[in-house]
């Protein structure tokens, strides 16, 4: 029989079949506005002036924390362009800076802007725009809410958490307290108190006086003297840091001496004990989830190791002693681990998605115990916290870390 030549054609294409079987399949390189084969964006909101703007330092960190980054190659090759703007902790500011993010920065996600006002104003438009809000600075249970607000993601543990935490202990140690409380009138105060009363359950009866303050007032003194008045033995201050040191200052002054709670909130030795007099912050509890940078007991801790040599050559102005220090990095290495994980699927999708897939990530600043787990169906990376008492110049932790993992 006559042998059938085949066409240049049939050659062409039986090769490039044998090629594309023959080559391993090359991952497609994925992106979404604000990340691309050099750059990822991201966008932050921070009080760096205003009543809140103690926490500023934690946009500081968080920025020498990416330099750090970027300094060692960056992720996937690829230099972290941070975008950090002031709200002075106005939430109508706060919007304002959010869609200038979004639609001018053009950021791939708004990472941790710092407050329950300025989160609670900026939620619906980035979700609405599908823009990662993620690892928020305050605990409000909305902000892991995952139903409701599918591209929003909590850091902190939930105040209301905070709230049954501080409610178990009271149950314990002081059975028949009277408490006492001094709350910001806002969903960061109101979730602690509803979280106290929620841990109390029918002892919620405890609680003889509660008082709710606006950001906006200058002092808080008269409260101070109405709560002290209602015979409480058990004081909680859930406040942002310039109202916590007038509380400390006004407790002392009035000779009231109760067991006093500060929110952890405001639980800063720099910021807030030693303003308010550390000889009057003797014996004041809070509880936490990080380690306390000023405590020698984590001088040979491998991971605060690296973070006080970071400090030493990122950000030396700044203190280990300071919780928005140790804050600030922490989050920031948790979005680091974030982007890791998303290689070169840099969609604001995905990047959602490798959020909520943190399995057991622990952060160099976590106190033992403390691990980081998230899934689609749970938005709360840490809901850990573990007592502490201010005694000398450091916070002391004592007892279990405790859960306080709240109904979803």
């Amino acid at each position: 029989m006559p042998t059938r030549l085949r066409s240049p054609a049939s050659f062409t294409l039986i090769a490039a079949l044998t090629v594309a079987v023959a080559s391993p399949v090359i991952a497609q390189k994925t992106y979404d506005t604000g990340a691309s084969d050099t750059e990822i964006r991201i966008g932050n909101i921070m009080p760096y002036s205003g009543p809140a703007s103690a926490y500023g330092t934690a946009g500081i960190i968080e920025a020498a924390y990416f330099r750090m980054i970027n300094d060692q190659g960056g992720i996937n090759g690829r230099k972290i362009n941070f975008i950090s703007y002031d709200d002075a902790y106005n939430p109508s500011k706060a919007v304002e800076q959010a869609r200038k993010l979004v639609e001018s920065d053009e950021v791939l996600v708004v990472f941790n802007p710092l407050g329950t006002p300025s989160n609670t104003a900026i939620l619906k438009y980035l979700n609405s725009k599908k823009v990662p809000q993620l690892f928020v600075g305050a605990g409000s249970t909305s902000f892991g809410d995952h139903k409701a607000w599918p591209w929003t993601m909590a850091w902190q543990p939930p105040y209301q958490s905070e709230g049954r935490i501080y409610a178990a202990y009271i149950l314990k140690e002081k059975p028949d307290a009277k408490i006492a409380v001094l709350y910001q009138n806002d969903d960061f105060g109101k979730d602690v108190l509803k979280g106290l009363k929620d841990g109390l359950g029918d002892k919620a009866l405890m609680i003889v006086a509660a008082e709710g303050y606006e950001l906006s007032e200058p002092t808080i003194d008269s409260r101070i003297i109405n709560l002290k008045a209602s015979g409480a033995d058990v004081f909680i201050s859930v406040t942002t840091p310039k109202s916590a040191v007038q509380a400390i200052r006004k407790v002392a002054a009035l000779n009231w001496k109760p067991l006093y709670i500060q929110g952890y909130a405001s639980a800063s030795v720099g910021s807030v004990l030693k303003p308010a007099g550390l000889d009057i912050s003797q014996g004041i509890l809070s509880a936490y989830y990080a380690k306390d940078g000023s405590d020698a007991q984590w001088d040979n801790d491998e991971g605060m190791k690296r973070f006080t040599a970071f400090l030493a050559k990122y950000a030396p102005d700044y203190s280990r002693n300071d919780i928005s220090t140790v804050y600030g990095y922490g989050v920031a290495q948790a979005m680091v681990q974030v982007l890791k994980q998303a290689g070169d699927d840099l969609t604001r999708a995905n990047v959602m998605k490798q959020a909520a897939s943190l399995r057991d990530f622990v952060p160099d600043i976590v106190l033992p115990g403390v691990k980081l787990n998230t899934s689609a169906n749970d938005h709360y990376p840490i809901e850990q916290l573990q007592m502490m008492r201010f005694t000398g110049e450091k916070w002391e932790p004592f007892g279990p870390v405790m859960s306080g993992e709240i109904n979803r």
